[in-house]
C-alpha cells in the first residue's frame, strides 16, 4: 500500500468514469511520445499504459515509484523519480503532457510548459478550478490574468468538464476541472519574450488602476497619450498585449 502525503497535494482519483473521460481528452497518434506528470497511485496511468505510444511518468514521492513499478509492471523503466519542475525535458522531439497536476505546484507546471512550447503540442490536466478558470479566461473578467495572457498567446485552450470531489480520495476542499491546451498553428508573433512578460506582469500588477500608472516606465510619454492606456490590464486581449509590447522602449 501507500500512503498520501499532504506536503504532495496529494489527492487520489478513484472514479473511473473520469479517469477514463480524462484519458480520452488526449488526442492520440500512434507512437507519439507522452509525459505524465504526478501518477501518484496510477488512476490515467493504467489507461494510459494501453495506448500505442511511448510513456513516460514523472513522480517525486519515492513511495508511489515503488508502489507504481509493483502494481504495473509495464511501468518499469519508464518512471523518472523527481519533481517535474526540476526536470530536463524526458524527450527529444515532440511530446504531449497529461495529469492530474499536484495543485500546489500547478501554475509552475505551466510556467514549465511555457519554457518547453516548442516541444509540447498537447497538455490534458487537472487543476484546481479557480486555476483552470484562470487559463482559459477570456479578457474582461475577474478570472483574466497573467497566466491567461502568457498561455493563450501559444496555445488554444478548452474548458472541457468539472470533477466532482467525491471522486477523490481524500475529498479535497476545492473544487477541480479539466482544461485542454492545444498548441495554435499560427501562434502570436512575440518578438520579445522577455519583454512581453515584463509588460504582462507589471500591467496585472496594478490590475485595478489604468495601464498609464503601472506601464509609464515602459513607453515613451507621447505614445503614453493613447487611448489604450486609459484601460486595465483586464481589458486587453491577447492581440492588444503582443502589439503594446512592440511599442515598449
Amino acid at each position: 500500500m501507500y500512503t498520501l502525503k499532504k506536503s504532495l497535494g496529494q489527492h487520489f482519483l478513484r472514479d473511473e468514469n473520469m479517469c477514463r473521460r480524462i484519458v480520452e481528452a488526449l488526442p492520440v497518434q500512434e507512437g507519439m511520445q507522452l509525459l505524465e506528470v504526478g501518477p501518484g497511485a496510477g488512476a490515467i496511468t493504467k489507461y494510459l499504459l494501453e495506448l500505442p505510444l511511448q510513456f513516460k511518468a514523472v513522480e517525486l514521492d519515492a513511495e508511489k515509484v515503488q508502489y507504481l513499478e509493483h502494481t504495473f509492471p509495464a511501468i518499469r523503466g519508464k518512471l523518472v523519480n523527481e519533481s517535474f519542475l526540476d526536470m530536463k525535458p524526458p524527450y527529444e522531439g515532440q511530446f504531449s503532457i497529461i495529469g492530474n497536476f499536484p495543485y500546489n505546484i500547478s501554475t509552475q507546471i505551466m510556467f514549465q510548459v511555457l519554457e518547453w512550447k516548442n516541444q509540447v503540442p498537447v497538455v490534458v490536466g487537472m487543476f484546481q478550478k479557480e486555476v483552470a478558470q484562470r487559463i482559459a479566461a477570456s479578457h474582461g473578467g475577474k478570472e483574466y490574468g497573467i497566466l491567461s495572457v502568457l498561455l493563450q498567446v501559444y496555445y488554444k485552450i478548452e474548458y472541457l468538464f468539472e470533477v466532482h470531489e467525491n471522486c477523490f480520495n481524500p475529498p479535497p476542499k476545492v473544487k477541480s476541472a479539466v482544461i485542454r491546451l492545444t498548441r495554435l498553428e499560427q501562434p502570436y508573433e512575440v518578438k520579445n519574450e522577455k519583454k512581453f512578460k515584463l509588460l504582462v506582469k507589471t500591467a496585472f500588477g496594478q490590475r485595478r488602476k489604468q495601464l498609464r500608472n503601472p506601464l509609464k516606465a515602459y513607453f515613451d510619454k507621447e505614445y503614453l497619450q493613447q487611448p489604450i492606456f486609459t484601460k486595465r490590464a483586464e481589458e486587453l486581449s491577447v492581440a492588444d498585449f503582443v502589439a503594446l509590447a512592440e511599442q515598449m522602449l
